[in-house]
């Protein structure tokens, strides 16, 4: 291996309802890359009438979220009265500074429809500056995304700034997210775009300089440029950023750089007093276990 790469495994998490997601951030051998402080991949799954995994109303702080879909469709609905149709190809970023409510559910017009969803939704840390800023979601369309060749891969900038293309994506500290494809026998050279970076492999195998890298495992890249190949089609992503501005506690939904302000979240939340979604009436209640400040 490659003694730059750290390799990150990850494990299966079950978000309620069977729904279950690949979690590869945090973990304990490496807690961030950049600002990203949580990565999920949920799918492919089969999504048949009569099979519920809506994620009902839950509150976030400090944080931003951000879902992309490789398939299938969400519709997202907050506390700000958000109510957007989430499909592949999109960004959407929605910052949670001082506290948001957000749903996340199956498309009335797919109730009846069996489909496939697929996708990631990754957690990005906010710069202390911001951790209380008005919340906010932002919906960038696929078609707003720059997407250009490099070496045999389709890259799509969507967010950040790499290979001379700038995402329209507003972000509050440097970011890196890239979406790039690889045909069979494909290569790109990656080079150090971001002062921390790390790759996962959505679906294929990748060879790092070499080294093989699984399907549905990260690469946490060194410093210096690595060389990318492909034997079958292959898809990955890469993140990355300037490094946290100092430590972050996480407990459930909730990120600061103050253990105190997630007790006075938690509270909150157990009052209702973190806003609501317009037209919900079930909401996702604590857990039973409190965070010690």
């Amino acid at each position: 291996m490659n003694p730059s790469l750290q390799m990150l495994a990850g494990h299966q998490k079950d978000l309620g309802g069977g729904f279950l997601v690949r979690r590869l951030l945090p973990a304990a051998a490496r807690r961030s890359v950049g600002p990203f402080i949580f990565f999920d991949h949920f799918g492919p799954s089969r999504e048949e009438p009569g099979v519920n995994h809506d994620v009902r109303p839950h509150p976030h702080i400090g944080l931003a979220t951000v879902t992309y879909l490789f398939e299938g469709a969400m519709l997202h609905r907050d506390s700000l009265d958000s109510h957007q149709l989430i499909e592949p190809g999109a960004i959407n970023w929605m910052t949670a500074g001082r506290g948001i409510v957000h749903s996340e559910r199956r498309p009335e017009s797919l109730r009846d429809t069996t489909y496939v969803n697929h996708g990631l939704q990754l957690w990005v840390a906010l710069p202390r500056e911001f951790e209380e800023a008005e919340p906010s979601f932002e919906h960038t369309p696929a078609a707003a995304i720059p997407e250009l060749p490099v070496g045999d891969a389709m890259v799509r900038v969507l967010v950040g700034e790499a290979f001379g293309q700038r995402s329209p994506v507003h972000t509050l500290a440097p970011t890196l997210y890239l979406d790039i494809q690889l045909p069979a026998d494909g290569r790109l050279d990656l080079p150090p775009l971001a002062s921390e970076m790390a790759l996962y492999v959505v679906q294929g195998a990748l060879l790092v300089d070499g080294h093989a890298v699984p399907t549905q495992q990260m690469a946490v890249l060194g410093s210096e440029s690595v060389s990318l190949s492909a034997s079958d089609t292959t898809r990955l992503v890469v993140i990355g950023g300037a490094p946290l501005d100092g430590p972050r506690h996480i407990w459930w939904n909730f990120v600061s750089s103050r253990r105190e302000r997630i007790t006075q979240a938690a509270d909150d939340w157990q009052a209702q007093r973190l806003g609501q979604v317009l037209g919900e009436t079930e909401f996702i209640p604590l857990p039973e276990t409190r965070f010690l400040a």
